[in-house]
């Protein structure tokens, strides 16, 4: 690692070397294609529902009788194709914010991708995500989907 000069700190450490790992690498084409076949297969299940009233069962669901944290997914899928964002949110709540998340993020990756201006997260934000590993983040994001979970099944 190579060191700034005159103050023999390693170049990557501290804030600004925080921050460029976490850039590092990021290419929007390559995120969309993820992306795009999340969104292609959410469509296809809500459309399939909205039109046939077929979904797919959820297997938590069957074993427990508890809504898993994706349970009215489709359900919500299917209120968005016919406009009704309130019937959405009632649905999944948790999945109706992650969806729009993803939607905003996939808009500002295709502007990027096309020439447009590079949008990130806050600085502070970038920074904590720089700081955590894979299996932090997991974990936070299976912490969530438990406490959803319980929230969702017990009110």
């Amino acid at each position: 690692m190579a060191s700034r000069p005159g103050r023999g700190i390693p170049s990557g450490v501290g804030p600004a070397g925080v921050a460029a790992r976490a850039e590092h690498g990021f290419r929007p084409q390559e995120a969309l294609r993820p992306l795009a076949g999340f969104f292609a297969a959410g469509l296809g299940l809500s459309a399939l529902y909205a039109t046939t009233g077929v979904g797919l069962p959820c297997p938590f669901r069957v074993v427990t009788g508890w809504d898993c944290p994706l349970c009215g997914g489709t359900r919500m899928g299917s209120a968005l194709l016919h406009g009704d964002v309130g019937t959405a949110f009632a649905d999944n709540a948790l999945a109706l914010v992650g969806i729009a998340l993803l939607g905003v993020s996939g808009v500002l990756w295709v502007l990027e991708a096309l020439g447009g201006p590079a949008v990130r997260p806050p600085l502070a934000l970038r920074r904590l995500w720089g700081r955590t590993t894979t299996t932090q983040r997991l974990v936070a994001f299976l912490a969530v989907a438990a406490v959803w979970t319980v929230l969702r099944n017990l009110l």
